[in-house]
């Protein structure tokens, strides 16, 4: 009994550590649009991150296009090619878009994917997503760290 008691207090500690470096949706802090630090504490999986962007929670490919992705039968045209994402934009300036492409990008049609009050959403894929009735974002901050770290394997 006293192993499992000092078991699940260990496992307590451990979540608020865990907990406590996770950055919610409405305390990132943009600096031109960059974040600078990883909004769940931890690395990112560039191949996790390849699965949110090719269809995923993400479905980036709907608006980009990707050339190491040239199996895929369909990749969208609205937003520009992520070809040499890592050479245009550096780690924090791509997590900063991917969280909140509008502060970079004023005007740009790309979701907000770590937001969770202030914007509307249209389209019947978003409705009911990031709202006061139900404030989750589209993404969780592992997600994105997850799609930043495969951004950043976009070389020229």
């Amino acid at each position: 009994m006293k192993i499992l008691a000092t078991s699940a207090a260990l496992a307590a500690v451990l979540a608020t550590s865990v907990a406590a470096e996770m950055i919610a949706p409405s305390d990132v802090k943009y600096e031109d649009g960059s974040v600078a630090m990883s909004l769940s504490g931890k690395a990112g999986d560039a191949a996790e991150g390849e699965k949110i962007m090719n269809k995923g929670a993400g479905n980036c490919i709907a608006c980009h296009q990707i050339s190491s992705l040239d199996y895929l039968s369909f990749q969208g045209e609205i937003g520009p090619a992520l070809d040499g994402a890592a050479d245009r934009w550096t780690e924090a300036e791509l997590r900063g878009i991917v969280a909140n492409a509008k502060i970079m990008f004023e005007g740009t049609m790309m979701p907000s994917f770590y937001k969770t009050e202030g914007f509307t959403r249209l389209g019947d894929a978003y409705t009911g997503k990031a709202h006061p009735g139900n404030p989750e974002p589209l993404l969780t901050a592992q997600q994105v760290e997850d799609v930043v770290a495969y951004l950043t394997t976009l070389k020229e």
